[in-house]
């Protein structure tokens, strides 16, 4: 773009030739009209670089970062992060934050982070900063170098300049002697898109320079573009590289949090589960150290659903030698619980222990929620449990957000149009309203596939446990109990249930359920209904369950909800299953389906921890997965 003020003057990729005439016109002057001119008649210059060409640089030598510069495209133009984590660990909790019910807390904790203050907090906060440059410049003596970003824009950006070997907020003008010198500067974004009505997340930062006297006093300008790192979602084909999930706290009589009873059941057999997702998880590659179990407070520690708590995502920017820089960004529930002490409502109390447990360096927290709005009940649609993801596919270079929806408990419709502000993983949702829950990760899940995207759905399919039932009552085991090796008090036979007709009902009803949810994946995923992976799990409604007042839920351990933790290693809970020659048919018949994608099963026992519940092994897991193999978002449109 133009650098002073004719309206000829040259491009910044022409600075040096600029530069070689005009020392040419100047000695030509100079012999015909005498001295030279002194540095305060020079006219103004400016020149402002960025990392344009993307490659964790800034060139304020050559021409590599000029071309495009004021503007931004996929491939080309500067990006920085969202510099929301908590790199000197500063933020603390205050004795009761986790109980206290009161909404202040929520906003004070999630207020903190390294952007919330005008320090740059060591190395580490360093890196999460996009570098600036001004290359040396010849100006005159009262020249005053100004950089500004838009009044708009400013609430989203702060800059900084490096004065006396350190990082020091921008305030004021650079001056002559420090544009001669050659300046450092550094961008740092103090948050993530959340509503592009109010910032779509790009910034412009102008250098003016101005003259100040001489022989013109006009000012030289120049403008970079950048745009912030969106924060993406994970998905299931990527590696595991911790895995987390809760362990019992101090006893209490205290009501659990949103959905952390599931009907008053108080979670059980905690080691059963324990060994068995550290068994699974060293089976996968992962070492004792990445599985942790970790405890919520006298009241909390019955909310054990740390998926339903946090959506992990990630945000990334290039770094040098083709490196790619990251940051998690843990996006906070905005799942609402109201107060019986008061009637408060506050976000999910238990949500609180991301800001304990997790946020330090490279990890930050963020939430999102619509203000004053009330839950109707348990806020569950708004559990993360809903929101999951469908891995890169034609079209789909960063893959997409899938959640569930319901017509009478819509999620929060801020959450949501912060998730599709990102602007490169668009949603895709289905229709969970006919669970009791109604999650997406109650009947689909993601795993690989040997097909041309590399993936499939593992897909929830009652007809299919229903007919192994019939198969058990043929062979004359029809008065074998289900779930005999658990704890559950009441074991129906297996010619109980298929004498049931609301048992049988209750499990047509909810395959045309998810005969509709699959019609809606593979029109928009390009699917074919030959390639689902099918895995049978028994659901049960309020004919078959009185203490279910509606919706379904899994009667059987539903092997759909399970916790990948490689392409190739997926943990899920043991169905307990009917049993032929010692062999359990649901098991058997997962073990079969996943095989043909290249997918070992590690069982899982979670019958009295979360099945019992209201869920499975995915609902009280999380992970933060590697997705160093990612496209780069920025090079991708």
């Amino acid at each position: 773009m133009p650098k002073a003020s004719s309206p000829s003057t040259p491009m910044k990729s022409h600075t040096l030739r600029t530069a070689a005439a005009a020392t040419v016109t100047l000695l030509a002057a100079t012999a015909l009209a005498g001295p030279p001119a002194t540095a305060r008649d020079q006219p103004p210059h400016a020149d402002l670089s960025a990392d344009v060409n993307q490659d964790g640089r800034v060139d304020v030598t050559g021409a590599s970062d000029e071309a495009g510069e004021d503007a931004w495209r996929p491939g080309r133009g500067a990006v920085f992060l969202a510099n929301v984590d908590d790199d000197s660990r500063r933020c603390r909790m205050r004795p009761g934050d986790l109980d206290r019910a009161d909404p202040a807390v929520d906003t004070r904790l999630a207020a903190c982070n390294d952007a919330a203050d005008e320090r740059v907090n060591g190395p580490r906060d360093t890196a999460d900063l996009a570098p600036l440059r001004i290359p040396p410049t010849a100006v005159g003596d009262t020249a005053t170098g100004h950089v500004e970003v838009p009044a708009a824009q400013r609430p989203y950006v702060r800059l900084f300049v490096k004065r006396d070997g350190k990082l020091r907020v921008l305030r004021g003008p650079l001056t002559a002697r420090e544009l001669r010198a050659g300046v450092e500067l550094a961008l740092e974004g103090r948050d993530i898109v959340r509503d592009p009505r109010r910032w779509n997340g790009e910034v412009d930062v102008t250098l003016t320079v101005r003259g100040g006297e001489g022989r013109t006093a006009s000012d030289a300008v120049d403008r970079v573009r950048l745009k912030v790192a969106p924060v993406l979602f994970q998905n299931d084909l990527q590696r595991a590289q911790s895995v987390f999930a809760a362990k019992p706290g101090p006893d209490s009589d205290a009501i659990p949090g949103p959905g952390g009873g599931g009907n008053g059941h108080k979670p059980r057999e905690w080691r059963p589960f324990a060994s068995s997702l550290r068994e699974a998880a060293r089976a996968a590659g992962l070492t004792s150290r990445d599985v942790t179990f970790t405890a919520g407070t006298q009241q909390w520690w019955r909310d054990i659903w740390r998926q339903d708590m946090v959506e992990p995502t990630v945000a990334s920017v290039p770094a040098p030698g083709g490196r790619v820089h990251t940051m998690r960004v843990m996006l906070r529930t905005p799942m609402r619980w109201t107060a019986p002490e008061g009637g408060k409502t506050t976000l999910s109390r238990s949500a609180r222990l991301l800001f304990r447990d997790f946020r330090g360096p490279d990890v930050g927290v963020v939430q999102q929620f619509t203000p004053g709005r009330e839950p109707n009940g348990l806020d569950l649609q708004n559990a993360t449990g809903n929101f999951e993801s469908l891995p890169p596919y034609a079209g789909h270079p960063q893959g997409r957000v899938l959640y569930g929806t319901d017509p009478q408990r819509q999620p929060d419709a801020s959450f949501v149009k912060m998730i599709e502000a990102q602007g490169r993983q668009p949603s895709l949702t289905i229709d969970t309203s006919w669970l009791l829950v109604g999650h997406v990760d109650e009947t689909v899940h993601v795993v690989r596939a040997d097909n041309e995207r590399g993936w499939t759905l593992a897909v929830a399919d009652p007809r299919q446990a229903v007919e192994l039932l019939r198969r058990t009552q043929r062979a004359g085991e029809g008065g074998q109990r289900m779930f005999a090796a658990t704890t559950l008090p009441d074991k129906p036979t297996v010619d109980e249930l298929l004498d049931n007709d609301g048992f049988h009902a209750d499990n047509e009803k909810a395959a045309r359920h998810i005969d509709g949810q699959i019609r809606v994946l593979l029109k928009e995923t390009g699917l074919h209904r030959s390639e689902l992976v099918r895995v049978p799990v028994l659901y049960a409604m309020a004919t078959v369950r009185p203490d279910i007042p509606k919706g379904a839920v899994a009667l059987s351990p539903s092997i759909a909800n399970g916790l990948s933790l490689t392409s190739r290693d997926y943990a899920a809970p043991d169905p307990h299953g009917p049993r032929l020659r010692g062999r359990d048919l649901f098991r058997a018949a997962t073990e079969k389906a996943l095989a043909g994608g290249g997918v070992r099963v590690h069982w899982v026992e979670n019958f009295a921890w979360a099945h019992r519940a209201g869920g499975e092994v995915h609902c009280a897991t999380n992970a933060l997965r590697d997705t160093s193999g990612a496209r780069r978002w920025w090079s991708t449109t």
